[in-house]
């Protein structure tokens, strides 16, 4: 049974002992993704996390007995997917994977975690059947399951932004805004795939895999409540933070 959906950003500067500086300026980012993490896991002890690969790595299923570190981002901190006995961490371990492993370390310590990631060009509707084949999954599942989508916006929103500046991503941000605000399912399948890679938009697939777990276009499924507890963008790129309850 699928209890709630959650949706975090995945920039290392979630993590304090990564953000140096920056801490203070990302804290009310940082307590929300934790707020939200933690309301998750009250609801249910397995996660299924979905987030979408790095450029020029491909798509991966990492298992909730996986341990990984965040050396490859300055800092050997180590994580884990689950309480099962610590392994080697993997130096290789997905960025969405980290950052849900350092979620559950933090806020959720009795959950399990399975991670999927994508690749950022998957099409829209391989996406959209994914999510109802977890939908369906967890609704077969005695036990209770929680997604976590780990996603960004747009990179391109400001002239410092990562990548640069791109008249066209206030548009797009603002449509991912209002579909996450209004839990709008269908206003994510529709995100168009082409252009949100022209705007840095690499979170596109993830989200269209929330979308297909709440329903397609016809809005079956569409959650009973959303609700959006911090959107921003801090360095030019969008980061969103919240909870869909079916």
């Amino acid at each position: 049974m699928l209890t709630a959906a959650a949706f975090v950003p995945s920039p290392p500067l979630l993590v304090p002992q990564l953000a140096g500086a920056a801490a203070s300026e990302t804290d009310r980012l940082r307590r929300a993704a934790l707020d939200v993490a933690g309301r998750l896991a009250d609801s249910c002890v397995e996660w299924t996390a979905i987030g979408v690969a790095e450029v020029g790595r491909g798509p991966a299923d990492v298992a909730p007995e996986s341990c990984g570190t965040f050396r490859g981002f300055g800092v050997d901190l180590p994580v884990s997917l689950s309480d099962a006995p610590p392994t080697a961490p993997d130096p290789d371990m997905p960025l969405a994977a980290l950052v849900a492993g350092w979620l559950r370390g933090r806020a959720a310590p009795s959950v399990r975690v399975r991670v999927r990631t994508l690749a950022a060009d998957t099409p829209a509707a391989e996406c959209t059947r994914l999510g109802a084949r977890l939908r369906a999954d967890f609704d077969e599942s005695t036990t209770a399951q929680g997604l976590l989508v780990i996603a960004d916006g747009a990179n391109t929103l400001t002239d410092k932004a990562p990548g640069a500046f791109d008249e066209r991503s206030a548009d797009v941000e603002a449509a991912l805004d209002r579909a996450l605000a209004a839990g709008d399912p269908a206003a994510l399948a529709a995100l168009d795939p082409e252009l949100c890679a022209a705007v840095g938009l690499a979170g596109r697939a993830a989200w269209q895999v929330l979308s297909g777990v709440f329903g397609d276009v016809t809005g079956t499924g569409q959650p009973r409540k959303a609700e959006s507890s911090y959107r921003g963008a801090p360095y030019g790129v969008g980061y969103h933070v919240g909870m869909w309850l079916p």
